[in-house]
């Protein structure tokens, strides 16, 4: 009896974690992850996954170890690994926005732009994105991988850092002023490039994808439903965002209908009292798990 096939999916561990933990619920996977395991258990047997930092996890993909992975832009452009990018799965959940890699320097300091860094000394995590960017500017410095605590060092330990950040709070409780945006990141989901060649890997991933994808769709819309006297259907739609294509249905009493559109969330508050003002009633907000558009 031959063994069942399993998918073997990258967890990052760290700042992402707890997110990506959420995301799966949202998308439909029960996602348990002990503090003591690097095996985190999920309610899918054809799924297996391993906890894994960010950092590498770019590097397990493209050697084949791991199928597919949630990892950042950031790092899959700092191994240089070859994977294939499937989704940015930037959502407006912590850690999943937006992050910026600067290059900053001590406030009073004479380093403005990386031409001032000639000769002198960079503290990095991103050893690899640095040197690009040092390269881009025809800029030599001197590269000292980071292990931590990289905003402390300028200026006695370095002359400049480029680290990440989210707020900038860190730079600034620690007097740094931004010198350049070195690179604006994102969670990408990434894929080894012989798992997309083999028909059943390729289905399960296309799948997995696609339920998450669902659930950053839904993350910020809802549905709203609401019943509308037939006359004032033409005012309610030209409230409605253009974008949303509501579903009219008909009711017991001929001189109503039923309209359900989904809209972002951020808008409701504006919207529903217009649209009782035109005459809608039994108006309702419901939230949405996942949309598969």
């Amino acid at each position: 009896m031959s063994e069942q096939p399993r998918l073997r999916v990258g967890i990052p561990k760290g700042s992402l974690q707890e997110t990506t933990q959420s995301l799966f619920r949202r998308a439909g996977y029960n996602l348990r992850i002990s503090g003591r395991s690097y095996y985190p258990d999920i309610d899918d047997p054809e799924i297996e996954c391993i906890l894994i930092r960010p950092q590498e996890m770019a590097r397990y993909v493209g050697q084949g170890i791991i199928d597919c992975a949630i990892t950042g832009l950031d790092w899959i452009l700092e191994t240089g690994a070859d994977v294939e990018e499937l989704a940015d799965l930037r959502a407006p959940w912590p850690n999943y926005g937006i992050v910026r890699w600067v290059m900053a320097s001590k406030e009073g300091s004479p380093f403005d732009t990386v031409k001032d860094l000639q000769g002198k000394r960079i503290a990095t995590e991103a050893v690899g994105m640095t040197r690009r960017f040092l390269d881009e500017h025809g800029v030599t410095a001197e590269i000292e991988f980071s292990w931590g605590a990289t905003e402390v060092k300028p200026p006695i330990l370095a002359d400049a850092i480029v680290d990440v950040s989210e707020t900038g709070s860190s730079l600034r409780a620690n007097q740094l002023k931004v010198m350049h945006v070195v690179l604006e990141s994102t969670p990408r989901f990434v894929a080894n490039r012989e798992a997309r060649k083999d028909g059943w890997k390729l289905e399960k991933i296309d799948r997995l994808l696609m339920m998450l994808l669902g659930a950053i769709a839904a993350a910020t819309r809802v549905l709203l439903s609401m019943n509308v006297p037939r006359d004032q259907v033409d005012a309610v739609l030209k409230l409605l965002p253009a974008l949303a294509t509501p579903t009219v249905s008909t009711l017991a009493d001929p001189a109503w209908v039923e309209m359900s559109t989904v809209v972002d969330e951020k808008l409701v508050r504006e919207l529903m009292p217009r649209l009782y003002a035109t005459g809608a009633r039994g108006i309702i907000e419901l939230p949405i798990n996942k949309i598969v558009e």
